[in-house]
């Protein structure tokens, strides 16, 4: 298997970890959603729109519930005639308005004795076109929603595909020091569910709370024109549930975090098995892998559990001093209504006419007292829900905040053209500094030529290429092409000069000709046929049922080892570029086969510089120069006639050890 693709290192890479036990101090919380600021910058017009939008509708709705109560409770139930506004808002004649003492008619009309009151039939009047009025407000806001949920919903996915999308590029930049230490579930899972928490700032920051808080001074507001001790008496009951919020806050955080946590390892455990299912079947470990899983969904299930208890205590109590308000609220307001004391301020709001507390004066207060608890408590819903998303965006941001430690320099230039030469000058490196992989490497390859990396398992051949795709950087030493250091050169231009053709490189569910042309931008069809057949593909493809259309199933699982260890090759070769290198090229391939990709790939790279790295002796001996490694060093360099005329080499007793174990398998087959 390819050491490329999954380098073993004991490096400590700087990871971002925030102990499951710390919560975030108020500075770095609001720090954090500060941060999503320039992931909405982009939508920001679009959120203006639709925040004003559903804003408007918040307080046309609020508003007319307060018209409704007094127009429906005082004038069609008890007959007070109406206000002037109420009058003009209703289309009525002036015998439905409630003239002031300063009008001749108001003088008049008591002359005359008459009651100020709606007769039955103007009572009918308003209710009727209070329904109408309703009506169309109602067939409006229906109609509206929906449309208005559709803009949100537009946006809220734009908002988020541009964040996932910024934290894939990232994490791709980021050197194989950290894909190497860290659990691939773990990345998904940032990047799928952690990320996800930006869309609700735009709702839990942006639009609810503007909304809640903006209904909640509106009925505080209104309270206080009808008394002001229900305004004192709802500021004294706020004060111990802000205490109540500020304590558990940080316990909210932690539970958060140690869900989310926990969820990561177990997304991390689904993908580890799925990925091994072979292996997993091959050695009969199911029960293991079911065993682990319960253990991970449980330890997970737990963690959500007592997230979400810790919430419903918070809210438990709080309930609680909301049903004190809500009898003391009543209390009061029933005695002012038995006692018919006037309001405090009364006819402040004009469409508004309550002057004493009487039956709708109460039901208003209740329903203002009701929106303002309500509205409260939703305040402290989005509260508990922002702890859990500063806790997402928090691990959301973490692969935004890895600095990549392979970067180019200010002033890097292109790959140069053509290659000529490549040259390893005094190469140290190890993922642990203390303890090198690599160790004084000198090697030079010129074009044209093929270089076998030999060594056993361990010796470094594989963080030898590594170095040449500027995958690390080395620790001393330099690498060169054609004289210029590879930190000179631009990372994209460099990588975009090296193919790399893996053991067992990753196939798509797509057909055989996208996966050869995978990652190779408009490249044409007899290209992609002229490649397949230098890896000696082309004769198996054209026996499929669709040829090169064939759909493969998932990681290639249609085809035989050989036959996607051929596509790898294929891949590799399609890119034609200057540098190739091929890791274990053959390993899956029979003798004939492997004879003839070899000899295409001679030919093919007689302008090019290649690399192979391999254990197996028919492509060892067909290399121009054969460099041995042991222990992170060049031991021995030159071709296999020269290193076999060594005398005890470390090359000619590799060859033996290998020519000994062919003997031994052949004679048992």
């Amino acid at each position: 298997m390819s050491e490329i693709s999954r380098q073993p290192s004991s490096y400590s890479y700087r990871l971002h970890k925030t102990s499951d036990e710390e919560s975030l101090t108020p500075k770095a919380f609001v720090r954090l959603f500060l941060r999503t600021w320039p992931y909405l910058k982009p939508q920001w017009k679009h959120l203006l729109v639709w925040s004003s939008a559903r804003f408007l509708i918040e307080i046309i709705w609020v508003f007319a519930a307060l018209v409704a109560f007094d127009l429906f409770n005082n004038k069609v139930l008890v007959g007070e005639k109406l206000e002037s506004s109420q009058v003009t808002l209703l289309f009525l004649d002036d015998s439905y308005r409630s003239y002031v003492p300063d009008q001749t008619n108001e003088t008049v009309e008591q002359e005359q004795g008459e009651a100020p009151m709606l007769t039955r039939v103007q009572r009918a009047e308003v209710r009727d076109r209070l329904l109408i009025l309703f009506g169309i407000a109602g067939v409006f806001i229906f109609m509206l929603s929906p449309a208005i949920d559709y803009y949100r919903t537009w946006i809220l996915q734009r908002v988020n595909q541009f964040l996932r999308v910024t934290m894939v590029e990232r994490a791709e930049h980021l050197s194989l020091r950290y894909h190497s230490n860290a659990r691939t579930g773990d990345a998904i899972y940032r990047l799928y569910q952690d990320s996800a928490m930006i869309t609700s700032v735009i709702e839990r920051i942006l639009l609810e709370p503007l909304v809640a808080i903006g209904q909640v001074f509106f009925s505080f507001f209104v309270l206080c024109l009808f008394s002001p001790v229900l305004g004192l008496m709802f500021i004294g009951g706020i004060i111990p549930m802000v205490w109540l919020i500020v304590w558990y806050t940080p316990r909210l955080q932690i539970r958060s975090r140690r869900a989310r946590t926990t969820n990561s390892d177990l997304t991390s455990r689904i993908q580890e098995g799925f990925a091994a299912i072979r292996i997993i079947k091959a050695n009969r470990a199911d029960p293991i892998l079911r065993q682990r899983f319960n253990q991970d969904s449980r330890t997970a299930l737990d963690a959500a559990f007592y997230l979400r208890v810790e919430s419903i205590l918070m809210r438990m109590l709080l309930m609680l001093l909301v049903g004190l308000m809500m009898i003391a609220t009543q209390y009061l307001t029933a005695g002012w209504t038995m006692a018919e004391d006037p309001t405090f301020l009364a006819g402040s709001v004009a469409l508004v006419g309550f002057t004493i507390w009487n039956f709708g004066a109460f039901q208003a207060v209740q329903s203002r007292t009701s929106e303002f608890l309500l509205n409260g408590m939703d305040l402290v819903r989005i509260w508990t829900v922002l702890q859990d998303m500063s806790v997402g965006l928090d691990r959301s941001f973490f692969l935004l905040d890895l600095e990549p430690d392979v970067v180019d320099d200010e002033d890097a230039v292109p790959i140069p053209e053509p290659i000529l030469k490549i040259t390893y000058t005094d190469v140290t490196f190890g993922y642990d500094p203390d303890r090198p992989i690599l160790k004084g490497i000198n090697l030079a390859a010129d074009v044209g030529t093929i270089t076998a990396i030999v060594g056993t398992t361990g010796s470094g051949k594989s963080t030898l290429m590594s170095l040449l795709l500027r995958l690390y950087d080395p620790d001393s030493g330099s690498i060169a092409i054609n004289g210029i250091d590879l930190t000179h050169l631009q990372i994209d231009s460099l990588r975009a000069g090296v193919a790399i053709a893996l053991q067992q490189n990753t196939l798509f569910a797509t057909s055989v000709a996208d996966n050869i042309a995978y990652a190779t931008a408009d490249v044409d069809r007899a290209a992609i046929e002229a490649a397949a057949r230098v890896a000696c593909a082309d004769e198996f493809i054209r026996t499929m049922a669709q040829g090169y259309d064939t759909e493969l199933g998932e990681r290639g699982g249609k085809l035989s080892t050989g036959q996607r260890q051929r596509l790898s090759i294929a891949r590799a070769v399609v890119r034609d570029t200057p540098i190739l290198i091929l890791d274990e090229p053959t390993a899956s391939l029979d003798a004939e086969t492997e004879h003839r990709v070899l000899a295409n790939l001679a030919e093919w790279g007689r302008q090019r510089i290649v690399f192979v790295i391999t254990h197996r002796l028919s492509t060892i001996r067909n290399a121009d120069q054969i460099a041995f490694l042991e222990d992170g060093e060049i031991v021995e360099l030159g071709n296999h006639e020269t290193l076999m005329a060594i005398s005890d080499g470390r090359y000619r007793r590799f060859v033996s050890a290998e020519v000994e174990v062919t003997s031994a398998s052949e004679s048992v087959q």
